[in-house]
């Protein structure tokens, strides 16, 4: 049963960090498994790769460079959202591996592609406020901070995936409230 929690709490916060750069958390879970620092699944095994590790690493680099291209970062964004769902799924079926089959692919789809929407939907929000309020100016600066959030919560969630679970879940409480309170269209009168 720890075992599995374990699993669920890397596989979420591996997840999570897919909404801040799709490959990043690729690249950790494939560093982690090839230094046996980490298990996965018997049909995740291309992950422990040497080649899977150089072409996510290349990939890693690849996006992370992408996003400080002005026009280029906004165009990412697009394609990123699903990318990222995609990548959380696969992040989370990759490490929850002492669960049955069904159990795992639940919190896999559920879980994992949503922590990963939840997140890069957070991040698409924040860049295209500080986009609009500052001309593009600000990008640089949001590309800096989602690449350190997304490292930061690949080392919490390999290092110690119970405190990373735990920040996710007080993130997505934040991210939900504000969501809810958010103002809505003014009203409109009706023509008398």
């Amino acid at each position: 049963m720890t075992e599995a929690l374990l699993g669920v709490a890397v596989g979420l916060g591996l997840a999570a960090a897919c909404g801040f750069r799709v490959f990043l958390p690729l690249f950790g879970l494939s560093l982690a498994s090839l230094s046996g620092h980490l298990s996965v699944g018997a049909d995740f095994s291309w992950v422990a790769t040497t080649p899977a590790a150089i072409a996510l690493g290349t990939a890693t680099g690849l996006e992370i460079v992408a996003y400080y291209v002005p026009w280029l970062d906004h165009a990412l964004d697009a394609l990123a959202t699903p990318a990222a769902m995609i990548a959380g799924v696969i992040t989370t079926a990759a490490v929850v591996i002492d669960v049955p089959p069904v159990l795992r692919w639940a919190i896999a789809l559920i879980g994992g592609g949503g922590a990963a929407g939840l997140i890069q939907g957070a991040t698409v929000l924040l860049r295209a406020k500080a986009g609009l309020a500052t001309g593009g100016l600000a990008n640089p600066v949001v590309a800096t901070v989602e690449a350190i959030g997304g490292i930061t919560t690949v080392v919490l969630a390999l290092v110690v995936p119970l405190v990373c679970l735990g920040a996710i879940v007080l993130v997505a409480g934040w991210v939900v409230r504000r969501w809810i309170r958010r103002p809505g269209p003014p009203p409109t009168s009706a023509p008398v």
